[in-house]
């Protein structure tokens, strides 16, 4: 099933594995501090977040054409359920909200997939599929389980749409100018509805984070338990880091 671009989820530039969890601004980089001041997302795409209008305005720019193309995709994507099995018309809605939920669970589990820590090269060739099920819950948090997980072609992402291919190609060289290894593509997927996440990786060299075979069981665990506390795990000469 070819991935759409109707959710396309924008990952924070650059962010350092300790800052995971929080926003960052797509435009400065500036680090959410909820207590203080809640960032804005754009109104069109509903993903994209910004620190202040100014941002957001210098941004548009470079913004406009993947906003456009995904505001457009999600309008028909809730127009009408995707089918028996996915009755419901937030479903696009749903999805979004979960990948940002557990952007640095699944930026951990593309990068375990994929063992860029001893293979970096796989990101150029690589990307990983993240199917989900959708229970009818309550609680957002429990609306997905995941159903499996599977390495497939990076051009299975990015062959499907020229604009998800070239906003990703941007990042890769941002990513490789500034010292890393380029961007882990991640497509999550439910029904007939995807979402893709780019997520740009620093050199192997500078992430501690250790190497779990079981990526796989540890991203389902936290997932269908509803938990968002998710941290990776260093082991380091100090001891066990978490974050």
């Amino acid at each position: 099933m070819a991935p759409a671009a109707a959710n396309y989820y924008s990952a924070p530039p650059h962010a350092h594995h300790k800052q995971r969890g929080y926003r960052i601004c797509d435009t400065c980089g500036a680090i959410e501090n909820p207590t203080i001041q809640k960032f804005r997302l754009c109104g069109g795409c509903m993903t994209t977040q910004y620190c202040s209008p100014e941002c957001q305005k210098s941004h548009w720019p470079s913004h406009k054409a993947i906003c456009q193309h995904t505001a457009t995709q999600m309008s028909g994507a809730k127009q009408q359920p995707i089918g028996p099995a996915y009755p419901d018309e937030n479903l696009a809605k749903y999805l979004r909200k979960f990948t940002s939920t557990h952007s640095s669970l699944l930026g951990w589990a593309g990068f375990q997939a994929l063992q860029l820590k001893r293979l970096p090269a796989n990101i150029r060739q690589n990307a990983l599929l993240i199917e989900l099920s959708y229970n009818a819950h309550a609680d957002s948090l429990y609306r997905f389980s995941v159903a499996n997980t599977h390495i497939v072609p990076r051009s299975y992402v990015t062959s499907h749409d020229a604009l998800v291919a070239a906003d990703i190609n941007r990042r890769e060289d941002r990513c490789r100018r500034s010292g890393g290894i380029g961007t882990l593509v991640i497509l999550v997927q439910c029904g007939g509805i995807s979402q893709v996440m780019p997520v740009e990786v620093d050199p192997p060299s500078k992430i501690s984070w250790d190497s779990r075979d079981d990526w796989a069981e540890v991203l389902r665990h936290f997932v269908e338990s509803g938990r968002t506390d998710f941290k990776p795990i260093s082991t380091t000469a100090r001891g066990v880091v978490y974050g």
